[in-house]
């Protein structure tokens, strides 16, 4: 008699993948519509405010598309409001073949989502397959903080590469365009954004 093999408990089905990629999709779109019904901002002024197209905006809102995450980095600095709001609810991943399907070798945690008191939140990034991130500038005042946990990362800003490992760390100014790139085969850090001033 043959009997199935279970699957492990992390493992991920295909109907895993599809939920939690229409999920993804939900909340950025509801979000996308809060934000700008909050502004009175029509899709031709996020798309100004943005610089991602209307188009694009228009697909997000209508679940048609994922954005890549360097476009929702774009979407959350032009509305001003920050990453972790798209996911405040998010416990596993928020990236990946699953969620973001353009980005396949990076991975974003969220550890601690945005808190107005503070005016901070912390992610795990993980990347992959020597992954080289390219991200726009973000809102005026933003720092991020470094700190690598697993492998070497490559860190660009002020116009020069600056290489940090585990036991180390850095900070710089974020409202700047700045790259990531992965030294080793896997990178595992920890990115704490501090904003000057930010409602959600």
């Amino acid at each position: 008699m043959t009997h199935g093999m279970a699957l492990p408990p992390y493992a991920t089905t295909y109907k895993d993948t599809q939920m939690k990629m229409e999920s993804c999709r939900k909340i950025i779109a509801e979000r996308l519509k809060s934000c700008r019904g909050e502004r009175g901002m029509s899709l031709d002024a996020t798309a100004k405010a943005t610089g991602v197209s209307k188009a694009m905006l228009g697909q997000i809102e209508r679940q048609e598309s994922t954005p890549t995450i360097a476009t929702l980095w774009k979407i959350a600095t032009g509305l001003n409001i920050s990453f972790s709001s798209f996911f405040f609810n998010a416990v596993r991943p928020i990236s990946g073949t699953d969620i973001f399907p353009d980005d396949p070798t990076m991975n974003i945690r969220v550890i601690f989502p945005f808190d107005a008191f503070t005016q901070m939140e912390m992610f795990e990034f993980t990347l992959t397959e020597h992954h080289h991130q390219r991200s726009s500038a973000h809102q005026v005042g933003v720092i991020e903080h470094i700190v690598p946990l697993e492998g070497t990362v490559e860190m660009y800003y002020d116009g020069e590469w600056r290489r940090v490992s585990p036991g180390e760390a850095l900070r710089f100014h974020a409202d700047q365009p700045h790259e990531y790139r992965a030294v080793t085969e896997k990178t595992v850090f920890q990115n704490i954004l501090c904003y000057a001033y930010m409602h959600s």
